[in-house]
């Protein structure tokens, strides 16, 4: 039952699998609490290891850590695995696997910077509305122009009390900012600070390689996200996730359809996502998974109720594997009706009445065949797990981490200079060159209250002096007055020759003198 080119699944009438090529066709995995999900969840993650193809999943509950250590015996594996035919290849193993952590407890912490983030999920991570996700893309853009490294939580703080203390004159160049509005980020922000949202900004920033790595002997590494402490925070989790898969889709090259995913991404607890999302973001999310399949990644969601994904997402996941609902209310039986219409019919089955029937670890299973084609819907038997069912001891957990390629790597902190440092240095210096202009000028103030005095140091009376500084046009009146002084004595001058001819060697002297001036 085990090849190279599928995924074995369980039993129908029939053995069920997961072709390979047509895997990066995404899937969902969908039901009730308690039926088996995560199980599947994780039988999937051990084929696609076995086949090569790294898997990222987030861990919710703490239990998927277990695929890194070998399963222990147990009758009811024993017994599922002889009922569907699966008894000679079923085997124990563990699986290669990368422990991750927002926080860095449980595993390698993931940071990236504000800049990758960017301005829309960061303004559905802050819960903005229209006008305040307007003043956030200022913000980005104003740091753009100005060459501000957004990196952590506190440069994108510092940036927005420049733009509050700038917000008429940047007003006239991006369009109205409102301190309000401002002031109003600023409150998210504090927020998601005080909700440990610091520790995902920052540097090293996550390098989406180190999601992709495989082992020397060809099997694929599984990186398990720890979500169980990050669930107390959905929005950050769901945000987390949809930028992964926003870096995946932006960082990947074309390749096609390739014979096998290069990524398979898992999307636990997939409603978080969509709860209250804006249609710009749900927009978002059903361009990635549209397009990313050319990438070579595969997306699953998994979820309680296929009604918690949209139906323009819904509609590009071809692989499904539903386990049993409940239909206690009119939403509950309107659900089932749902996931059952999404199955190709199968005229030996209900498919309604049976998704209601279900036991643990049965579901109703539908893959893409030959041409993309979906199989006709069949009741299955889950294949056992071949790793541990439940999650790992911490001190299991602690030296799986320690044994990790990347320890080391990811525990550092960087601290580059960022737009934190650089608009406090400036605020540093305009604080300086204010404090010298008020000294200079009570500088000024302090000499125009000197007593004139000698070189020897003794004072001299002030007779109504001005000491401002001298304009122009009372240089000019000075002249003018030594002007008339000098004809004042000219006339007398010729006076007191009393004739012609000193008149005018009187006038010829005046001349010439005028002349000079």
């Amino acid at each position: 039952m085990l090849a190279d080119d599928r995924i074995f699944i369980g039993g129908s009438t029939k053995a069920e699998y997961l072709h390979l090529k047509l895997a990066n066709r995404h899937g969902l995995i969908t039901g009730a609490t308690g039926t088996g999900k995560t199980v599947s969840l994780q039988i999937l993650a051990e084929g696609f290891s076995n086949a090569g193809v790294p898997v990222f999943c987030a861990d919710v509950k703490g239990d998927l850590s277990g695929i890194a250590a070998a399963g222990v015996e147990k009758d009811f594996l024993e017994k599922r695995a002889d009922q569907i035919g699966f008894a000679d290849d079923y085997i124990y193993e563990g699986f290669p696997t990368l422990f991750w952590d927002l926080f860095g407890e449980k595993g390698h912490p993931i940071r990236t910077t504000v800049s990758e983030m960017g301005p829309l999920l960061l303004a559905r991570l802050l819960d903005l509305n229209a006008t305040q996700e307007g003043v956030l893309n200022v913000a980005f853009e104003l740091a753009d122009d100005e060459g501000l490294l957004l990196l952590d939580l506190k440069d994108l703080q510092s940036l927005l009390a420049h733009v509050a203390e700038r917000a008429s004159e940047l007003s006239r160049v991006y369009g109205n900012v409102s301190k309000a509005s401002v002031g109003a980020i600023q409150r998210q922000l504090l927020v998601l600070d005080r909700q440990g949202g610091d520790a995902f900004f920052g540097e090293p920033a996550l390098d989406i390689r180190d999601m992709m790595r495989t082992t020397r002997d060809g099997r694929g590494i599984v990186s398990v996200l720890a979500a169980d402490k990050l669930m107390s925070s959905p929005r950050l989790y769901a945000t987390f996730l949809l930028w992964l898969l926003s870096e995946l889709f932006e960082e990947l090259p074309e390749v096609g359809d390739p014979e096998r995913p290069r990524l398979v991404f898992f999307f636990d607890e997939a409603h978080l996502l969509f709860d209250e999302a804006p249609k710009v973001l749900v927009e978002k999310v059903e361009q990635v998974v549209r397009l990313i399949r050319s990438k070579g990644v595969g997306v699953y969601f998994v979820t309680q109720n296929p009604l918690d994904v949209p139906d323009e997402v819904l509609a590009q996941l071809g692989n499904r594997v539903q386990h049993a609902l409940r239909a206690f209310t009119p939403r509950e039986q309107k659900a089932v009706r749902a996931a059952a219409e999404t199955f190709r019919p199968n005229p030996d089955l209900d498919t309604e009445q049976v998704i209601m029937e279900l036991g643990v670890g049965e579901a109703l299973v539908s893959t893409l065949e030959k041409k993309g084609v979906p199989s006709v819907v069949q009741r299955t038997l889950i294949r056992p797990p071949s790793s541990r069912l439940g999650p790992l001891e911490d001190g299991e957990r602690r030296e799986i981490v320690a044994a990790s390629p990347l320890a080391g790597i990811y525990e550092r902190i960087e601290d580059r200079d960022s737009a934190f440092e650089v608009l406090k240095r400036r605020a540093e210096e305009a604080a300086l060159m204010e404090a010298r202009q008020l000294e200079r000028e009570a500088e000024e103030e302090r000499r125009r209250g000197e007593p004139r005095r000698t070189r020897s140091g003794f004072e001299l009376p002030d007779f109504g002096r001005d000491d401002r500084p001298k304009t122009r046009r009372r240089t000019t009146t000075r002249r003018s007055r030594s002007d008339s002084v000098v004809e004042t004595a000219a006339k007398s001058v010729a006076r007191s020759l009393g004739s012609a001819l000193g008149r005018a060697l009187v006038r010829g002297i005046m001349g010439s003198w005028k002349r000079g001036f």
